[in-house]
């Protein structure tokens, strides 16, 4: 499974980079607003730090509209994918963007029949947002499980990025149902490396050291 920094924080993305477990980054307006900074120049240097995929989202609410903004923020940088939210006129936009050879990322996906509808309309990537649905009552990774199925079955080469990643049940279950890519926030990231018992052996086998003639 790949690991994606849910984020637009650049020291965020330096800290994880130097583990080796960034291989690409999503970021939504929400996300890009809170750095105080314009778009452009933190969606660029970000893929200056980043090989894999950037995600960035258009804003526009027409097909013609988000496909105008897609093709200028294609344009920042090599390693953009550009981010569509799932409606028709966005699925319209990933058709005609695909066929441009500009990479997409389907966005707010909440069932696996919209997951077919983005891979029918050539999504590069598909993002089902499963802590959103776990707060409505509905087993988002259950979806995501059957949005693998799908693909699988019909040899789809768009790849699932499981969204809205809340604590670590939700990477570990997603691993397990297929998904090819988690993108996760930089607040959740910390705890997938980290134990009680992994803190407290480090601090007893340093105590037994200590022990230890010198």
């Amino acid at each position: 499974m790949e690991f994606f920094l849910d984020t637009g924080n650049i020291e965020e993305i330096k800290r994880i980079s130097r583990l080796g477990l960034v291989d690409g980054v999503t970021t939504n307006p929400t996300i890009i607003a809170k750095e105080n900074r314009d778009f452009k120049s933190v969606i660029q240097e970000i893929c200056s730090l980043v090989e894999g995929p950037v995600s960035a989202e258009v804003i526009g609410l027409t097909a013609d509209k988000m496909v105008e903004e897609a093709l200028e923020i294609a344009g920042w940088a090599p390693n953009v994918v550009v981010k569509v939210p799932m409606t028709e006129a966005g699925l319209e936009a990933v058709n005609r963007l695909t066929k441009e050879g500009i990479k997409t990322n389907v966005t707010l996906i909440f069932t696996a029949t919209q997951g077919l509808m983005a891979a029918k309309a050539g999504a590069t990537y598909i993002s089902p947002f499963v802590g959103r649905l776990d707060d409505i009552g509905t087993d988002g990774l259950e979806m995501v499980k059957n949005l693998k199925s799908i693909l699988n079955n019909y040899e789809f080469d768009t790849k699932i990025i499981t969204a809205s990643v809340r604590n670590i049940s939700h990477v570990e279950q997603a691993a397990a149902a297929g998904a090819d890519i988690a993108t996760i926030p930089g607040s959740i990231l910390p705890k997938l490396w980290s134990h009680p018992l992994t803190d407290s052996g480090i601090e007893r086998f340093l105590a037994d050291w200590e022990k230890v003639p010198k």
